[in-house]
């Protein structure tokens, strides 16, 4: 294989896989980052490494020799610590750019004034001041949220909604990769920061109503309050900087700081961005009962 040309980090997630599948349908030589190699099915354009945001040495392994990375970082605790070790990375091996996938609260204020996403903006302003030409990619709630839910809705239950009516511009994770390629690949959108959005706001339960037509069954959802949500992901086991900033996120989605959408994906693309309805009727299997 020729050296990989682009580095694609968060490899096995919804994002990343979406990414390699483009990739390499193309016939682009790319290395893949993860924790979990045996994750990756096998493919000759696909340089897979092992590797972790705290391991230096992996880094400098994973950076050297690319042209390009796609930054994607879902820390534990929020905290930019993660893109500032890609970034150093990246700067010491000569990358030529950066795509980092970020989300649309990033930074954002509030009805009560409050900033929200404050780990998102943390994050982007590492890479938008490393010196490299960067492009940001803010995203809304991804459709394929709702396969977390699978289990509840086979067996009937109530998917949990902290987001109350607030609508979103809620985007497939497919668009979002094929956006990042075309970042990747031609440098379009360097140096700016584009938000992408599905083709119209949608709310959770809006969403819920969807999917229960495709799969010909009642769907319902339940509000969460955010003391209840607290009191959930605690249990789960999640600290509470993390907590707060979902629940501040919630918050702002549910008061409809989210509710807008942009022609980005268009415009980048040459078509409309995919429908949830579309992303439902292609996930349909996920739901089926086992």
């Amino acid at each position: 294989m020729s050296d990989p040309y682009i580095l694609v980090t968060g490899a096995t997630g919804t994002v990343g896989s979406a990414l390699l599948a483009i990739m390499t349908s193309r016939g682009v030589p790319v290395r893949a980052l993860t924790r979990h190699p045996e994750n990756l099915p096998g493919h000759p354009l696909v340089d897979v490494v092992k590797g972790d945001y705290d391991d230096r040495r992996s880094l400098d392994a994973a950076t050297a020799g690319v042209e390009a990375v796609f930054v994607l970082t879902t820390p534990e605790s929020p905290v930019p610590r993660h893109d500032r070790a890609i970034l150093r990375a990246a700067r010491s091996a000569g990358v030529g750019r950066l795509v980092k996938l970020s989300a649309t609260s990033a930074g954002a204020r509030g009805p009560d004034g409050r900033i929200v996403g404050t780990w998102h903006r943390a994050a982007e302003d590492a890479v938008t001041g490393g010196g490299l030409p960067w492009t940001i990619l803010r995203a809304p709630s991804f459709a394929s949220n709702f396969l977390r839910w699978a289990d509840t809705i086979r067996q009937g239950g109530a998917i949990p909604n902290m987001t109350g009516s607030g609508r979103q511009g809620v985007v497939d994770p497919r668009d979002v990769a094929a956006v990042a390629a075309e970042c990747l690949l031609s440098g379009v959108g360097a140096w700016q920061i584009l938000t992408l959005t599905g083709p119209e706001p949608l709310s959770v339960p809006d969403q819920a109503a969807c999917l229960a037509r495709v799969l010909g069954r009642r769907i319902t959802t339940a509000d969460v309050p955010p003391d209840q949500a607290r009191a959930r992901m605690r249990s789960a086991g999640m600290d509470d900087p993390a907590i707060e900033a979902v629940v501040a996120g919630a918050t702002w989605a549910r008061e409809g700081g989210n509710a807008r959408v942009t022609e980005v994906v268009r415009r980048i693309l040459g078509r409309p961005p995919r429908a949830f309805e579309t992303w439902a009727l292609d996930h349909r299997a996920a739901f089926a009962p086992v």
